[in-house]
């Protein structure tokens, strides 16, 4: 029976002293700033477009539209996805407005430059305006002057202004007063307000979009999440496990969430889950994603939930809710108005981890050129190159716990959740010949696209026709699932990774277009995901799975490679015996093989049903290998081996006798000829 190394954690374990004073500096301030009222959406899109205007515009890629907290620009400058709202005109006049669409107590903005890689423009003071007609305006005061804030020092920190008193209206407009002396007036803003019911007009008047589910939505550091991986635990101990798989650079332990009806298991024929977030540390939706899931299983499971009763017993779950807790924890104590794009994505050691997994798309690529005969390559189960594996090579700490995890579990399907985007992207991440972008697929694209297209199908953002690009990619004209290399080329992802050293099929899910939304979008995040993460787990189910067994002793064989015809990378069982190849519906020519062992071959047909079609195999040892079991036990020869290895002599003695007379024929022949 297979069990899975990492012990269970007590949570209630207090925090090393040296990481305490590591992370959580008692001359710091390791809470996020608190805002008295939250932002109104430009960040995470919930404004909308049309409630953006300016004064002017030097172009549409410039437009109001732009003007948006973090918005990430493309490439070129000079396309419709430029990285701010630009003024037409140099002076201080200009402005950018905002139609909160109801009355709005407004207490701040937040702003910053312009994202170009080949501009730097930012404001560097600025004042503010408000309205309820959009007609008459009033200034922002600071006592009995108007007040005038601080803008940027540079293009890509965001600054919090916050009003000397908070001002009711239902317009706002930023008024540039200084700007970097060698740019023009260039600006992403946020802006910070609590919505005021209208009595008189319950119409404009929206309630806040929520869930219905009881769960704990707010951003949690690390001790936090542990108070809450703790009490799913304390709630349901019968099917949860939790343990660690390593440590981060700085001491933070990685936590996984085990979910089972068996758990510190893996049970025979029961397919292994994993979910991966916080990889980038701030990109936190993952995160809390699945913080939520873990406490909805657990809720639904305890009510008798059919489908989540089904899940925990045929699926071995787990859930590494930070993989990059380091990271993480730099973001949150700037909160996530101010966190900007880039703070907390790698790792303490500065390194994104997202590159940082074995290059194996090289190694295959390269013996795909140097080897003539094809019957040879290897296509799975790549080996990590040696110089990758040496204690002076640049990997992370959380990569090395990442990749032993992936090696000690028999994962079969998994996803990593990241943010920034919607998209859902598949593989191969690395293009082969590092073109900047290209299609790459693997020899199962064809799965990968139907795995894809489960997530982003039934998550409510990405399935609506009518929502707005996020940054600078149109991925609705997609469906929203592209091949990753396709859209840029990522040497050294986990997703390729996974597909070419282990027999787990990974993808990569783009949750949101904010990496880091304020706390009062998560209800909402929840529900745009809820049926999505739900629906890929159980693909987990697809396909074909069994048992490779010894026909004589009934024992399970591991390491079985099961060859699929048609379908260039094979798979390999489990140490029970036990497989899953995940494949679309269709019928299969299967063929397995294993070190010993006659060949087997049977054809297998995949239903469109929701569970997976069973494909068990019992081969029969080679005489040689019955041979060298029986001398290594001391045992005697029985008369059936020996009358078997005497015929295995005999053809062989043929064979090569029918060889050397050939041979000989073939050399009398040519001295005739010369005579």
């Amino acid at each position: 029976m297979f069990t899975s190394v990492p012990s269970v954690q007590d949570l209630n374990e207090k925090i090393d002293k040296n990481v305490e004073r590591r992370v959580w500096d008692k001359a710091e301030d390791n809470e996020p700033p608190e805002l008295e009222c939250p932002p109104l959406g430009l960040k995470s899109l919930r404004v909308k477009d049309t409630q953006l205007t300016a004064s002017s515009y030097q172009r549409t890629g410039l437009g109001p539209h732009r003007g948006r907290l973090n918005i990430q620009s493309g490439i070129a400058d000079g396309d419709i996805y430029d990285g701010a709202w630009c003024a037409q005109y140099e002076d201080k006049k200009q402005w950018l407005q905002v139609d909160a669409l109801t009355l709005t107590r407004f207490t701040g903005v937040v702003l910053q430059g312009r994202m170009s890689i080949w501009s730097w423009d930012f404001v560097e003071t600025y004042k503010v305006q408000l309205s309820n007609d959009s007609i008459t305006w009033k200034p922002c005061m600071n006592g009995t002057d108007e007040a005038v804030f601080e803008g940027n020092v540079d293009t890509y920190t965001p600054v919090l202004a916050v009003f000397p008193e908070s001002m009711v209206a239902r317009y706002i407009r930023i008024n540039p007063q200084t700007w970097y002396e060698n740019g023009t007036i260039c600006l992403r803003a946020e802006i910070l307000g609590c919505p005021i019911p209208d009595p008189n007009n319950i119409y404009m008047w929206q309630e806040e979009e929520g869930s219905r589910d009881k769960l704990d939505f707010r951003h949690h550091n690390y001790k936090e999440m542990r108070k809450l991986m703790r009490s799913v635990h304390e709630a349901c101990p019968d099917i949860t496990r939790i343990y660690s798989i390593g440590k981060s650079y700085t001491g933070l332990k990685l936590y996984v969430m085990e979910i089972s009806d068996n758990p510190g298991k893996h049970e025979l024929g029961e397919p292994e889950f994993r979910y991966v977030a916080g990889m980038h540390g701030n990109e936190v939706v993952g995160r809390e994603l699945l913080l939520n899931l873990m406490q909805y299983m657990c809720q639904l499971y305890k009510q008798g939930d059919q489908r989540i009763v089904r899940l925990v017993k045929e699926t071995r779950i787990h859930l590494l809710p930070s993989m990059n807790p380091d990271g993480y924890e730099m973001a949150y104590k700037k909160g996530s108005e101010l966190a900007g794009w880039a703070l907390g994505r790698y790792s303490y050691e500065g390194i994104d981890m997202n590159h940082n997994f074995a290059d194996l798309n090289t190694v295959m690529w390269k013996a795909l050129e140097l080897e003539t005969d094809k019957s040879k390559l290897i296509n799975h189960y790549f080996p990590i190159p040696e110089q990758y594996t040496s204690e002076e090579a640049f990997v992370a700490s959380e990569t090395r716990a990442v990749i032993n995890w992936m090696q000690n579990i028999p994962f079969v399907l998994s996803a990593n959740l990241h943010g920034g985007e919607l998209v859902v992207t598949y593989p191969f991440d690395m293009t082969k010949d590092w073109a900047p972008r290209e299609q790459t697929p693997t020899p199962d694209d064809s799965f990968f696209r139907w795995l894809a297209t489960v997530y982003a199908s039934t998550n409510r953002v990405m399935s609506d026709p009518d929502r707005r690009p996020c940054h600078n990619e149109d991925f609705l004209r997609f469906n929203n699932i592209i091949n990753g290399a396709n859209w840029h080329t990522v040497p050294g992802s986990m997703n390729d990774f996974s597909y070419l050293h282990t027999n787990c099929f990974e993808v990569t899910v783009e949750l949101s277009c904010d990496k880091f939304p304020h706390a009062g979008e998560l209800p909402r995040e929840w529900e745009n995901n809820k049926e999505s993460l739900l629906v890929y787990m159980e693909q987990v189910h697809r396909g074909l799975k069994g048992v490779v067994r010894d026909k004589d002793t009934e024992a399970g064989i591991p390491d079985a490679v099961i060859q699929v015809d048609d379908i260039d990378h094979h798979i390999r069982s489990a140490p029970d015996g036990d497989y899953w190849r995940l494949l679309n519906p269709g019928e299969y020519d299967i063929t397995v093989t294993a070190e010993g062992y006659y060949p087997s071959k049977r054809q297998c047909r995949v239903m469109y049903d929701h569970y997976p079609t069973i494909c068990d195999f019992r081969l029969t040892k080679t005489p040689k290998e019955r041979l060298r079991e029986i001398i290594a036990k001391g045992g005697k020869i029985p008369k059936d081996l020996m009358l078997r290895l005497r015929q295995l002599r005999l053809r062989k003695l043929r064979t090569t006798t029918k060889a050397l007379n050939r041979r000989r024929e073939s050399q009398r022949r040519a001295r005739q000829t010369q005579h």
